[in-house]
Formats: structure tokens, C-alpha cells, sequence
């Protein structure tokens, strides 16, 4: 009877747990579950009383490397960053900068007038500034005293 071994579902699960972080560690690298190496980039967006603005991180690309889309209320960003320089994988010690293709979809908080939007780009960070339709911007109305 000193062979038997108690039956602790937790444990196997932590165990497995465990393996499958050593798989993705050995595939993608460390940083994988911060989603540093396969999320789309970070971004910001707020509005102000006439625009919706939104920055995104983009280091290591040209303006000419992204392509950004508004349908409807849905703002998409997409672009691909390339590898400087083919090196044998056998020669890396670590390898965890980022390349390929990436996209992101943001649902915009109002209607924009994207014919009228704006993006500049410098130092890594794509800044772009939509004008909120006309319909939804604040309207003022003056009140006449007699």
C-alpha cells in the first residue's frame, strides 16, 4: 500500500500549467504572456469637445509602413515592421524585438468626419486627430434679453 500515490487535480493542473508556459517560453520567447511580442500596439484615445484624438506607439516604423482606415465608427490601424537584417537563428542569444504584420480595430466613441482627419508621426508615435461630425459636436445657443 506504501505505493500509492493520492490523486491531487490541482497539482496536475498547476503541472500542465506550468508546461504549456515552458512551450511558449521556447517558441516565442520570454514576455510572450505580456503581450509585448504578438499584441498590436498600445494606444490612447480620448476626446475633446470638437475631435476624438488618439496616439499609438509605433517604434521602428515609417509613416509609409501604416495604413489607417475609418468605417463606419470603427478606426483600424495596420502596418509591418521588418527585420533589419537576415541572421542565422542559430546565432541568436536572444531574439525578442518584434516583426510582421500587425492590425488594431478601436470603436471610436462618436462619429468622425474622416475626410478631415489628420496624422502626424514622429518619434515612433502616430498621433491622429478626427473631427467629430457635425451632428454630434455641442451646439451653443445665445439667448437674447429684452
Amino acid at each position: 500500500m506504501a505505493n500509492l500515490v493520492r490523486f491531487e487535480p490541482m497539482r496536475e493542473m498547476v503541472r500542465m500549467s506550468d508546461a504549456m508556459d515552458r512551450l511558449f517560453d521556447n517558441l516565442y520567447g520570454h514576455g510572450w504572456r505580456d503581450g509585448d511580442l504578438m499584441d498590436a500596439p498600445s494606444v490612447d484615445m480620448y476626446q475633446t469637445e470638437n475631435e476624438i484624438v488618439v496616439k499609438a506607439s509605433l517604434p521602428g516604423l515609417k509613416g509609409d509602413d501604416i495604413q489607417i482606415s475609418v468605417v463606419s465608427d470603427v478606426l483600424t490601424l495596420r502596418g509591418e515592421t521588418r527585420k533589419e537584417e537576415e541572421i542565422n537563428e542559430s546565432s541568436y542569444h536572444i531574439h525578442e524585438r518584434r516583426s510582421g504584420s500587425f492590425s488594431r480595430s478601436l470603436q471610436l466613441p462618436a462619429p468622425v468626419q474622416a475626410d478631415k482627419a489628420k496624422a502626424e508621426f514622429e518619434d515612433g508615435v502616430l498621433t491622429l486627430l478626427l473631427p467629430k461630425a457635425e451632428e454630434v459636436r455641442p451646439k451653443t445657443i445665445t439667448v437674447k434679453a429684452k
